[in-house]
């Protein structure tokens, strides 16, 4: 085999090399990203935990409290059970002595109801003493002189019967008030009497009742040492949760770390990969690169006269063509954005696109990328209108007017020569990628670098 095929392999060779470190750096991007993510997670979720951490320690202190009030109100129930307890007994002793006010009352009705009897005779006694005293004058006014002496002891009869019969009147009247009052009174005690039984079907309510809550402490008091029990425990469960939180997440942290130093050198030996496959397409052996390569140099050359020519005539001003300030095109997603040259590319670079691009059917795309990434046009199936919400039909549908940069581009870029060939892998977005080759030319535009001419296929 000669030299030149050997290069030739070599490159081929160099390029399946790249290929796989480029799959394999994204599949270890694609990881990381993912570790990354479960740490932001872990972080998010360790921060309720310190959340949760401080709400169980309120808990646990609240349900020490709440043990210390149980035991509290259980003291001061059973007290005052017993207060309760012995003040209902004095109020059914009052009951009971009110109850017993009624006979003795009925006794003295009793009583006024004799008096009175007594002074009725009184007055009956009167009237027969001043009806006597009457008779007596009248047969001392018959018998004259000899019986002047009787005259005035009836008329003292007469006069002790009438206040005889006055004092009787007055009594009776006052027996008769007194016995009006008595009835009142009696009437009132009678009322107290029957409230005092109301008022005992109460108290044997309410020895109920408090015996009840009583009961209900108690049993709260019992609930309040399960429930601290309960938050103790839960709080060690915590803690313990916490810190293996907090491990795993300086786990994962590390872990991310080491699969980006697995990628970082995944890349560098792709980087290296695709130097020797670059050299090789640079050799004078014809390999399968050849032929896109060759069709990359055409294209480049063909937008670069219709360039310099619209220069020439006018019909495009150098500062548009260098415009670096990238105007957001609102409500794009991913976002896009406009400047000088992208209007003059859409109505004459994007028809060379197209047709370039149709020339084999390996070939994804034909597209400019200038100095900062950025696709002023691209072929018309991925330059249609962005569907609002549709982020990942955009991403295929819609790079045009997009800023795109990864590692062998920014070589693209950067470096000097004719034309490089990458193998690199194409962001689709969402996590999603593929692998392509590519072929970089240089634009250079009224003597200053403007970008690159790529032609991506799939190999």
């Amino acid at each position: 085999m000669e030299n030149s095929d050997l290069l030739a392999d070599l490159g081929e060779r160099s390029g399946d090399i790249a290929l796989q470190c480029s799959e394999t750096a994204g599949f270890l991007g694609e990881v990381n990203r993912r570790i990354q993510a479960d740490a932001l997670r872990l972080g998010e979720l360790g921060a309720h935990m310190d959340r949760l951490a401080a709400s169980q320690s309120e808990s646990v202190t609240a349900a020490q409290e709440l043990s210390l009030t149980a035991q509290r109100a259980e003291q001061i129930i059973t007290q005052g059970h017993e207060t309760v307890g012995l003040s209902i007994g004095e109020v059914t002793d009052l009951a009971r002595q009110v109850g017993g006010q009624e006979g003795h009352l009925r006794q003295f009705l009793t009583v006024i109801e004799a008096v009175g009897g007594i002074s009725d005779e009184l007055g009956a006694i009167a009237r027969q003493t001043r009806l006597l005293g009457v008779n007596a004058a009248i047969e001392a006014a018959r018998g004259g002189e000899a019986t002047q002496g009787f005259a005035v002891v009836a008329e003292e009869i007469r006069r002790l019967a009438a206040q005889a019969g006055d004092c009787a009147a007055s009594v009776g009247e006052k027996l008769g008030q007194l016995d009006r009052d008595a009835r009142l009174l009696i009437g009132g005690v009678e009322a107290n009497i029957r409230r005092s039984r109301d008022v005992s079907d109460h108290i044997d309510q309410l020895r109920v009742s408090m015996a009840e809550i009583a009961a209900l402490v108690s049993q709260f008091n019992e609930r309040s040492h399960t429930i601290v029990h309960c938050t103790d425990a839960a709080d060690g469960d915590v803690t313990a949760l916490r810190q293996g939180l907090a491990l795993f997440r300086r786990s994962a942290t590390e872990n991310a770390s080491r699969v980006d130093g697995a990628r970082d050198q995944l890349e560098t030996l792709e980087g290296m990969a695709n130097a020797m496959l670059d050299c090789a397409a640079h050799g004078p052996g014809r390999t399968r690169n050849s032929r896109y390569i060759a069709l990359a140099e055409e294209g480049a050359d063909e937008i670069s006269a219709l360039i310099e020519q619209a220069l020439k005539d006018g019909r495009l001003d150098r500062d548009a063509l260098f415009d670096t300030a990238y105007s957001p095109v609102a409500g794009s997603d991913p976002p896009q954005y406009e400047n000088g040259f992208t209007r003059f590319a859409d109505a004459f670079v994007q028809p060379v696109l197209d047709r370039r691009t149709a020339q084999d059917s390996a070939i994804v795309g034909c597209c400019l990328i200038d100095m900062n990434g950025y696709l002023p046009t691209h072929i018309s199936e991925r330059s249609q209108p962005q569907r609002p919400g549709a982020r990942e039909w955009n991403m295929d549908h819609a790079r045009n007017r997009q800023i795109f940069m990864d590692g062998q581009t920014r070589r693209a870029l950067d470096g000097e020569g004719d034309f490089f060939l990458f193998t690199y892998r194409q962001d689709l977005g969402e996590g999603r990628y593929r692998a392509l080759r590519s072929v970089f030319v240089p634009l250079v535009f009224a003597g200053r670098r403007w970008g690159v001419y790529e032609v991506g296929y799939l190999i």
